[in-house]
């Protein structure tokens, strides 16, 4: 659990520390602001309170790297879903008060996967998984979306080390081979799931290791 909580403490505190025209900035995330990304992590924590709050008495059928669904192409901004984020995040008007609501249900969520048993299977999107293997599988996601985040925002404080190099790993694991080692964990990050063109070197780099990018995660 330390893992998720190290990544979802720092998304959170980065968000705490944003100005409120920094809410108004393009994020990393394609048709986003960054209110449109803090409003999603909104949903996220809920997601992982309903999740946590959900056993099964079935036996897993996906684990960390097999919860994620890999798609062709990256996402475009355009799904219903997303759209509705954008609605919603509009809606709170005052960043100040999104803050507020991601700091409310996000300090929960952190304390519901603290006081989770990560070997007790729990349900989600129609799958079991362990507790610990979903909590491990949001250590991705936390991380991505902190540097989707800050993408635009100087000095912005950047995700921690440790959150880096364990979202790499799990990566590595979804794409089923070790990115090339001249690529440094946020770069692996940034061109793995297409959030980056590679350079000439990083494509062939790339395609030396047998790692086919993008990774479109959903």
């Amino acid at each position: 659990m330390d893992d998720f909580s190290t990544s979802w403490t720092a998304l959170r505190e980065t968000v705490a520390g944003l100005a409120d025209d920094d809410f108004a900035q393009p994020s990393g995330c394609t048709g986003w602001l960054v209110r449109d990304l803090v409003c999603h992590l909104v949903i996220d924590a809920q997601d992982v309170l309903i999740t946590l709050a959900t056993p099964a008495d079935t036996p897993p059928t996906r684990d960390a790297a097999s919860y994620w669904e890999v798609a062709d192409t990256p996402p475009t901004g355009e799904d219903p879903l997303d759209a509705l984020t954008v609605r919603l995040a509009a809606a709170y008007e005052d960043p100040g008060l999104l803050k507020f609501h991601l700091d409310d249900v996000g300090a929960a969520a952190g304390r519901a996967a603290v006081l989770a048993d990560p070997g007790r299977a729990v349900a989600t999107r129609g799958e079991v998984l362990t507790a610990g293997d979903y909590l491990s599988a949001y250590v991705l996601e936390w991380t991505l979306h902190h540097l989707d985040l800050v993408a635009h925002l100087r000095g912005a404080p950047r995700p921690p080390a440790e959150s880096l190099s364990t979202a790499r790993a799990l990566l590595e694991r979804i794409a089923g081979a070790p990115f090339p080692a001249e690529l440094s964990d946020t770069d692996a990050l940034l061109v793995g799931t297409g959030r980056r063109e590679p350079s000439s070197a990083e494509r062939a780099a790339l395609s030396g290791a047998g790692v086919r990018i993008p990774l479109s995660l959903g």
